[in-house]
């Protein structure tokens, strides 16, 4: 879709709002503790708010605005449109309406729509697309509706510094609502936003290896990456030297390593070595909501550069480049398990394998194995692909698995496995983690397991698998530990929770449902996944904490469960670098106030 219909649409139908934008007698000029002065009253379900400025509200920026910030930006401002607009007839915006359909386009994105790539090179689709309400998909119905639902109304392709600078300095100014986009690999709807100006940073490749980084907190091996860079590029480039390094990204060869991953944390199969991704991180450059560029390190802006190593995505400046250090690649090895209705058919002695199993997470852990795992989403299956032994042969990681096997025969239920070794870590990475697929529509939740929880609790941890399995969802878990290798000196020099540090197990909940399902159907999904879902695995496991990236937004207190007794000072560091409320995302540190009204369009302050 590049350069076809959207790159003619801008100069046609940019304005088209502005027609809308009479004089609004519900005005509001001042709201207490925020310094815009751009405001629209709303109220919502008995209460009174103040809102950004959306299209069609009498602040919606006007034609000769919307000009010189394309100016700035090089040409680069563009009117957005859903990915499956060209299958349709005409396209319904909130700017206007105008035809879009193109066989051959529709065709390319309609076979590339389940495609994490694919969906990545568009300028702001959501990866999954609960958020954008699914009101616009790939179909062979041309004569269908689509509009656009939750996705942004416009977006800049940046290409430089000042570009990102013109758009937040743009968004603030006239107060529009603001969403940060790299790769839109993201389970909460931070990627997209009804009625937002976007700023697609996936254009920021730059990437340069150093052995000798010399600089604040750390001198050795290091690699600096711009925001648009994925792991697959990352790795890539380190395993290109001589010889080959690696460094800390998630397990998912697609998502970007300077963006969201790294404020929220970024966990992976080396965590538990080295930690975080976060605590990797030895500088970054960025630019905060005042529009300006700073570099944040151990020496300089600490505090920003604390609260920027976990404490939330897109909640305290937009990072252009960060440097992280990297670490010798070593041979590795895998394993993986599957037990299925073919293997075994019994429900009961499914469930006491998947007791065995979980129950050696602090035996795998402890011997700095990473355990990626699936129980569902079909019934009675428990998918572990791959058991990773870094810097283990295949004897040694056997050795430690043995047990497993042996608790598996030992109660007859069928299995089946296999191994392979490898000569480097990256070419396990590559060979045995499976791809991912985009496009589906689910609420996404989780929670972690502490190592008291599996010691003191283990069976109700199981009896809420059951739950989690019982109330239509399935579990994704992460076997590792945040504070096996990490020092603990260093533990406090990220912003992450503290009680990540004893975690042993984190989960993905999903719970599959429809973006343009009917709002009571939406309703009951969030109530059971809140409350059922999650809720038994908080019960199970009192001990854990909840991943800011993987998680249930809507949970109570979650400022305790995403940062626990890290909150207060990342609040304050909120305060401090966006005190306007220039960025946005759904539960990070100070949004409190904030709520998306009119059935999650409109973003507002309660009053």
């Amino acid at each position: 879709m590049k350069g076809g219909i959207v790159g003619v649409l801008c100069s046609a139908l940019l304005y088209a709002a502005e027609a809308a934008c009479a004089p609004n007698p519900e005005a509001i000029t001042k709201v207490p503790g925020f310094k815009p002065n751009k405001w629209v009253a709303r109220t919502w379900e008995g209460s009174n708010y103040a809102c950004k400025c959306h299209p069609g509200d009498y602040c919606w920026p006007k034609q000769n605005h919307w000009d010189n910030l394309n100016r700035t930006v090089d040409g680069n401002l563009r009117v957005n449109l859903p990915p499956g607009a060209p299958c349709y007839n005409t396209f319904e915006g909130p700017l206007g309406t105008v035809n879009t359909y193109n066989a051959a386009e529709c065709a390319a994105v309609t076979t590339g729509f389940p495609n994490e790539q694919f969906q990545i090179e568009l300028p702001t689709a959501g990866l999954w697309t609960y958020f954008t309400n699914d009101t616009c998909r790939p179909t062979a119905d041309p004569t269908g509706s689509c509009t656009l639902g939750y996705y942004p109304v416009l977006y800049i392709t940046a290409k430089t510094v000042s570009h990102i600078q013109a758009g937040i300095n743009f968004a603030r100014n006239n107060n529009l609502r603001l969403v940060i986009r790299n790769t839109g690999h993201d389970f909460l709807g931070r990627s997209v936003g009804w009625g937002s100006l976007v700023i697609n940073t996936h254009s920021f490749k730059s990437i340069s290896a150093t052995n000798s980084w010399n600089g604040p907190g750390y001198n050795g091996p290091a690699i600096t990456v711009g925001a648009g860079v994925q792991a697959f590029e990352a790795l890539a480039h380190l395993n290109s030297l001589s010889p080959p390094r690696i460094m800390v990204t998630g397990e998912c060869a697609t998502v970007g390593v300077a963006g969201g991953l790294v404020q929220g944390g970024g966990h992976g199969p080396l965590t538990n070595f080295y930690g975080f991704l976060a605590d990797t991180a030895v500088e970054f450059k960025v630019i905060t909501a005042d529009g300006k560029t700073h570099t944040a390190n151990a020496n300089t802006k600490s505090d920003l550069f604390w609260a920027l190593k976990g404490g939330g995505p897109a909640a305290f400046a937009v990072i252009t480049e960060v440097t992280y250090k990297t670490f010798a690649d070593t041979p590795s090895a895998g394993i993986n398990l599957d037990i299925n209705p073919a293997t075994n058919s019994d429900p009961a002695l499914y469930w006491e394998a998947v007791r065995k199993f979980h129950s050696y997470s602090t035996h795998f852990v402890d011997n700095g194995l990473y355990v990626y795992y699936e129980v569902g989403p079909v019934p009675n299956t428990l998918h572990v692909h791959p058991i990773v032994g870094v810097n283990k042969t295949l004897a040694q990681l056997q050795a430690v698995v043995q047990p497993l096997f042996d608790d598996l025969d030992a109660l007859g239920v069928g299995y089946t496995t296999s191994s392979e070794t490898y000569g480097t870590f990256y070419d396990l990475y590559n060979a045995m983690f499976e791809i991912e697929m985009a496009g589906n529509s689910a609420l996404t939740g989780g929670w972690t397991i502490g190592r008291q929880d599996v010691i003191n609790n283990h069976t109700a941890i199981i009896d809420a698998f059951q739950t989690v399995m019982n109330a239509g969802s399935f579990i994704v878990g992460h076997m590792w530990s945040a504070g096996h290798g990490l020092p603990q000196s260093e533990w406090a020099n990220s912003a992450i929770n503290p009680r990540f540090r004893n975690v042993v197990d984190k989960l993905i909940t999903i719970v599959p449902v429809s973006g343009d399902a009917p709002l009571a159907a939406k309703a009951e999904a969030q109530n059971r996944l809140t409350n059922i879902v999650d809720g038994s695995l908080r019960a199970a496991a009192p001990n854990g904490a909840s991943y800011i990236n993987e998680a249930d937004p809507f949970q109570p207190d979650w400022q305790n469960a995403f940062w626990g007794t890290n909150y207060e000072r990342l609040l304050e560091i909120r305060k401090k670098y966006d005190p306007e409320g220039v960025f946005y995302a759904v539960s990070t540190p100070g949004t409190e106030r904030w709520e998306q009204i009119e059935t999650g369009t409109r973003l507002c302050v309660k009053l």
